[in-house]
């Protein structure tokens, strides 16, 4: 029989496993964070610097929320709580992570357990102890790694909780946002509620002040009127007297001008020393701006003036320069402003022979209208009623209102909101009065806008007409532009 002897057993042991002194030192008392990498290769975690304690990493986010909650505004809360979201997400991730290093670290204690217990069996003496010290301390170190997943298992469920919270907090946080949103919504549509108040009742303050300050404006014009009533009422025979002394001065003065006229024309006819017989035809009317000249015949038997051939001139009584009137071709001519002060004349042709009428004297400026025209003038535009009787010189059959604007720079046909015509004033522009058309002469003027667009223009009366013809051609005067009628810049000699 052979017998093994113990040097030999001893040296197979030592060849198999190398001997474990008793006084070795591990560097911790806890299982090392190792991890299988690639090619099965072990890696210790505390190389990687970056990697920390999942309670550390929750204390640290936990701080730091807590820090920044202090004065945030909704917003910001609610990024922060979504921010943090992703972190509890983010660790969760990481729990399960090392959740499966843990199984892994189990595997391979049981199997060192299990390589360490089969050396066991074959080992004896010194390294038999050793061995058993092994088994015990791989032991321990899985009692350690159990309670480290009791942690782990805690921490998770300590993360899960915070998750949840800062999920409730993110919904949370988004509720507020939409509650301050609506908030905030309702807050600007008061606002705006409140300025609409406040413009309403302001505007309606505005017309409740012109309406009290035209109240007050009429009662002081009723109490005025009141006053002029009772001072009349205490002297009613001196307001009476002057009255009646006033109708006759006009009575006799209107009969002081017929005759002065009669008596004119008398004068007249002496001093030229004509024995001949009386003129076939003479002018009917006041030589005053605002009236009509007619060509009365003098006799029953005299030629019909629609077979006669008319022309009316102006005459200067400075120089006796004679100026054709074009267009002034009936035996109704009605003075315009450009006429005051000269002479009307007229050449009336029957049967080959010449009848000149002319009269007594220069034509007399109408009463108040220069006053009048200055006071329309401070104005920048005067407005005037008119009628359109004529277009291009073809009948206009609307007798509807228009308003003529007269302007400082420019003229304007209106009929309520449309805009006939607009013109700026120029050398094209022509305007003077109706030569013609019977008794409504006196309130009618022409005005041609531009070249191809004419109109004729009936007035509320005399008055107004000859104020719009002085006003357009003071306002055309300060552009520089001579504004008056057909041909009417150029006089003819005598």
């Amino acid at each position: 029989m052979t017998r093994v002897s113990r040097d030999f057993g001893n040296k197979m042991q030592k060849e198999a496993v190398p001997a474990v002194s008793a006084d070795v030192v591990f560097a911790s008392s806890r299982f090392p964070n190792y991890k299988i990498g690639a090619n099965n290769q072990i890696v210790d975690g505390k190389d990687d610097p970056k990697i920390l304690s999942m309670k550390e990493v929750v204390a640290r986010e936990t701080a730091q929320l807590l820090e920044q909650q202090k004065r945030l505004s909704v917003r910001d809360l609610a990024s922060k709580f979504e921010k943090g979201l992703a972190a509890a997400a983010k660790l969760s991730e990481e729990a399960r992570l090392r959740e499966a290093a843990s199984l892994e670290k189990h595997v391979l204690l049981k199997k060192l357990r299990d390589a360490l217990e089969s050396l066991k069996g074959r080992v004896a003496g010194r390294n038999k102890d050793d061995v058993e010290e092994a088994i015990a301390m791989v032991e321990a170190l899985a009692v350690q790694l159990t309670q480290r997943e009791g942690e782990l298992i805690q921490e998770k469920a300590e993360v899960k909780k915070l998750a949840n919270f800062l999920k409730q907090a993110s919904e949370d946080a988004k509720k507020l946002v939409d509650e301050e949103r609506a908030f905030a919504r309702a807050e600007i549509e008061s606002a705006r509620a409140a300025v609409q108040r406040v413009e309403e009742a302001l505007q309606e303050q505005e017309r409740m002040s012109r309406a009290a300050g035209k109240q007050d404006l009429e009662e002081l014009m009723k109490e005025v009127q009141e006053a002029r009533r009772i001072k009349m009422l205490h002297q009613p025979s001196k307001v009476m007297d002057m009255e009646h002394e006033l109708r006759a001065l006009r009575i006799q003065l209107a009969e002081k001008s017929k005759c002065s006229l009669v008596l004119l024309k008398e004068l007249a006819m002496s001093k030229k020393g004509e024995a001949r017989t009386p003129d076939l035809y003479e002018l009917d009317g006041s030589e005053a701006l605002g009236s009509y000249l007619r060509i009365k015949p003098t006799t029953d038997g005299t030629l019909e003036l629609s077979r006669c051939s008319i022309q009316w001139y102006r005459v200067s009584s400075e120089g006796g320069k004679k100026e054709l009137i074009s267009g002034a071709t009936k035996s109704v001519y009605a003075p315009e402003p450009f006429d005051v002060g000269r002479i009307l004349q007229v050449e009336i042709i029957c049967d080959g022979q010449q009848i000149t009428l002319t009269t007594t004297s220069a034509i007399d400026p109408a009463a108040g209208l220069g006053s009048y025209v200055e006071a329309l003038v401070r104005k920048h535009d005067v407005e005037f009623h008119v009628v359109v009787t004529q277009m291009n010189g073809v009948d206009h059959p609307s007798e509807s209102i228009h308003v003529l604007h007269v302007g400082k720079m420019r003229m304007k046909l209106c009929k309520g909101k449309i805009t006939i015509a607009k013109e700026y004033y120029s050398n094209s522009m022509q305007l003077c009065g109706v030569r013609g058309g019977g008794n409504a002469a006196a309130q009618a003027l022409f005005w041609q806008a531009k070249k191809g667009l004419s109109f004729v223009l009936a007035f509320e009366s005399e008055r107004e007409r000859n104020a719009a013809v002085m006003l357009a051609r003071r306002f055309a005067f300060d552009c520089n532009i001579t504004l008056v009628g057909p041909d009417d810049r150029s006089p003819l000699g005598n």
